[in-house]
C-alpha cells in the first residue's frame, strides 16, 4: 500500500438512518471522514485529474448515498460509502468514519462514530 492519501473531513449530509421511528421520520446530520490510499505519482507527474480521484465528484456521490436509501445501522452506511470509494479505479484502500453526533443515547456525549477500513481484494 502506498503512503499517498487523499483525505476528506467533515462532509455533512442529512440522512434518515437509525432504528428508532423519529430517526427515520425526522432524520439528522451525519458527518463523514474519508481517507483514500492511492499512488499519486502518475497524477503529479502528468498534472492530470484523470490519473487521480476527482474528490469533488466523489464528495457529491458520498453525500447522495448518505441522503438516500435509509438503513438501520451506521455500520451498514459506512460499508456502503467504502464501496463507493473503492469504485474509484486508482483507490486501493479506504477508511470511512461515519459520525452520528445526535445519536439517541441516554447519557451526554459529543459523538458516536463507526470507522471501517476496506481494500481491494
Amino acid at each position: 500500500m502506498t503512503g499517498d492519501r487523499i483525505t476528506l473531513r467533515g462532509l455533512r449530509a442529512h440522512g434518515y438512518h437509525g432504528v428508532l421511528d423519529h430517526e427515520r421520520r425526522d432524520g439528522q446530520t451525519f458527518v463523514i471522514d474519508l481517507d483514500l490510499a492511492l499512488d499519486l505519482r502518475p497524477a503529479a507527474e502528468g498534472d492530470q485529474l484523470s490519473r487521480t480521484v476527482d474528490y469533488g465528484a466523489l464528495a457529491v456521490r458520498i453525500r447522495d448515498a448518505v441522503e438516500s436509501d435509509p438503513v438501520d445501522l451506521i455500520e451498514t452506511l459506512a460499508d456502503r460509502l467504502a464501496s463507493l470509494a473503492l469504485c474509484e479505479p486508482a483507490v486501493t484502500w479506504t477508511r470511512v468514519t461515519v459520525h452520528k453526533p445526535h445519536a439517541p443515547v441516554p447519557v451526554p456525549l459529543d459523538d458516536v462514530a463507526v470507522t471501517i477500513e476496506r481494500s481491494r481484494p
